[in-house]
């Protein structure tokens, strides 16, 4: 039902997109602007299909990421349930198109993202968070020289998933994909689910 609902939302929100490329994935007719149709006509995100807000992500994350996509370096494993519905979209883009995209998503407002998550423990999310912020930045601002994110201002919900993700292995197994790798190795040290849920819970007070 999941899947079916994410095709037919795919199918609406491309037919009221302005199409300046467009492609067919399963049959269905998608522009290179369909990013709203998960993502959200703002950008902020979409807790229901775990979409990540876009609004306020730096262009030189979006654009690797996008690229990876596309590339197959991520969301190819099977039990990467969300990466698998991303990668075919990625994969239809042109370089000119992730520009677009990327000058597109540049004009979205950001807004405070919504805190979902409870029953996290921000005090010793702190003390976790200190490995964490070698490469992210001791205020969760991220870091281009590392190629490492922001992760303040994001959704709680994507961070707890792909935290997960990266422990479990079904992120950043592929060796070609080196920050991914990375980051992989690193959630390795997260003890558990309660830690990964504390770790958020901090990176939530440190706002945008």
């Amino acid at each position: 039902m999941k899947k079916a609902g994410f095709w037919l939302n795919l199918a609406l929100g491309a037919a009221l997109c302005t199409t300046s490329q467009a492609a067919t994935v399963d049959g269905v007719e998608v522009s290179d602007r369909f990013c709203l149709t998960c993502h959200g006509t703002d950008g902020q995100g979409n807790i229901g299909i775990d979409a990540p807000r876009l609004a306020g992500m730096e262009r030189w994350y979006l654009q690797r990421q996008l690229e990876i996509f596309r590339s197959g370096l991520r969301g190819t494993h099977p039990e990467d349930l969300n990466g698998k519905e991303m990668q075919p979209m990625a994969a239809i883009l042109s370089d000119d198109s992730i520009q677009d995209i990327l000058n597109w998503a540049e004009t979205w407002e950001y807004k405070p993202a919504e805190i979902t998550l409870t029953g996290g423990d921000a005090a010793r999310g702190r003390t976790l968070y200190q490995t964490c912020a070698a490469c992210h930045g001791a205020d969760g601002e991220g870091n281009e020289a590392m190629q490492a994110p922001a992760l303040r201002g994001q959704n709680d919900f994507y961070l707890v998933n792909q935290l997960k993700n990266f422990k479990a292995g079904l992120r950043g197994s592929d060796s070609a994909d080196q920050q991914g790798s990375q980051m992989r190795m690193m959630a390795q040290g997260i003890p558990d689910d309660q830690a990964i849920t504390d770790i958020v819970s901090y990176i939530n007070t440190l706002g945008r």
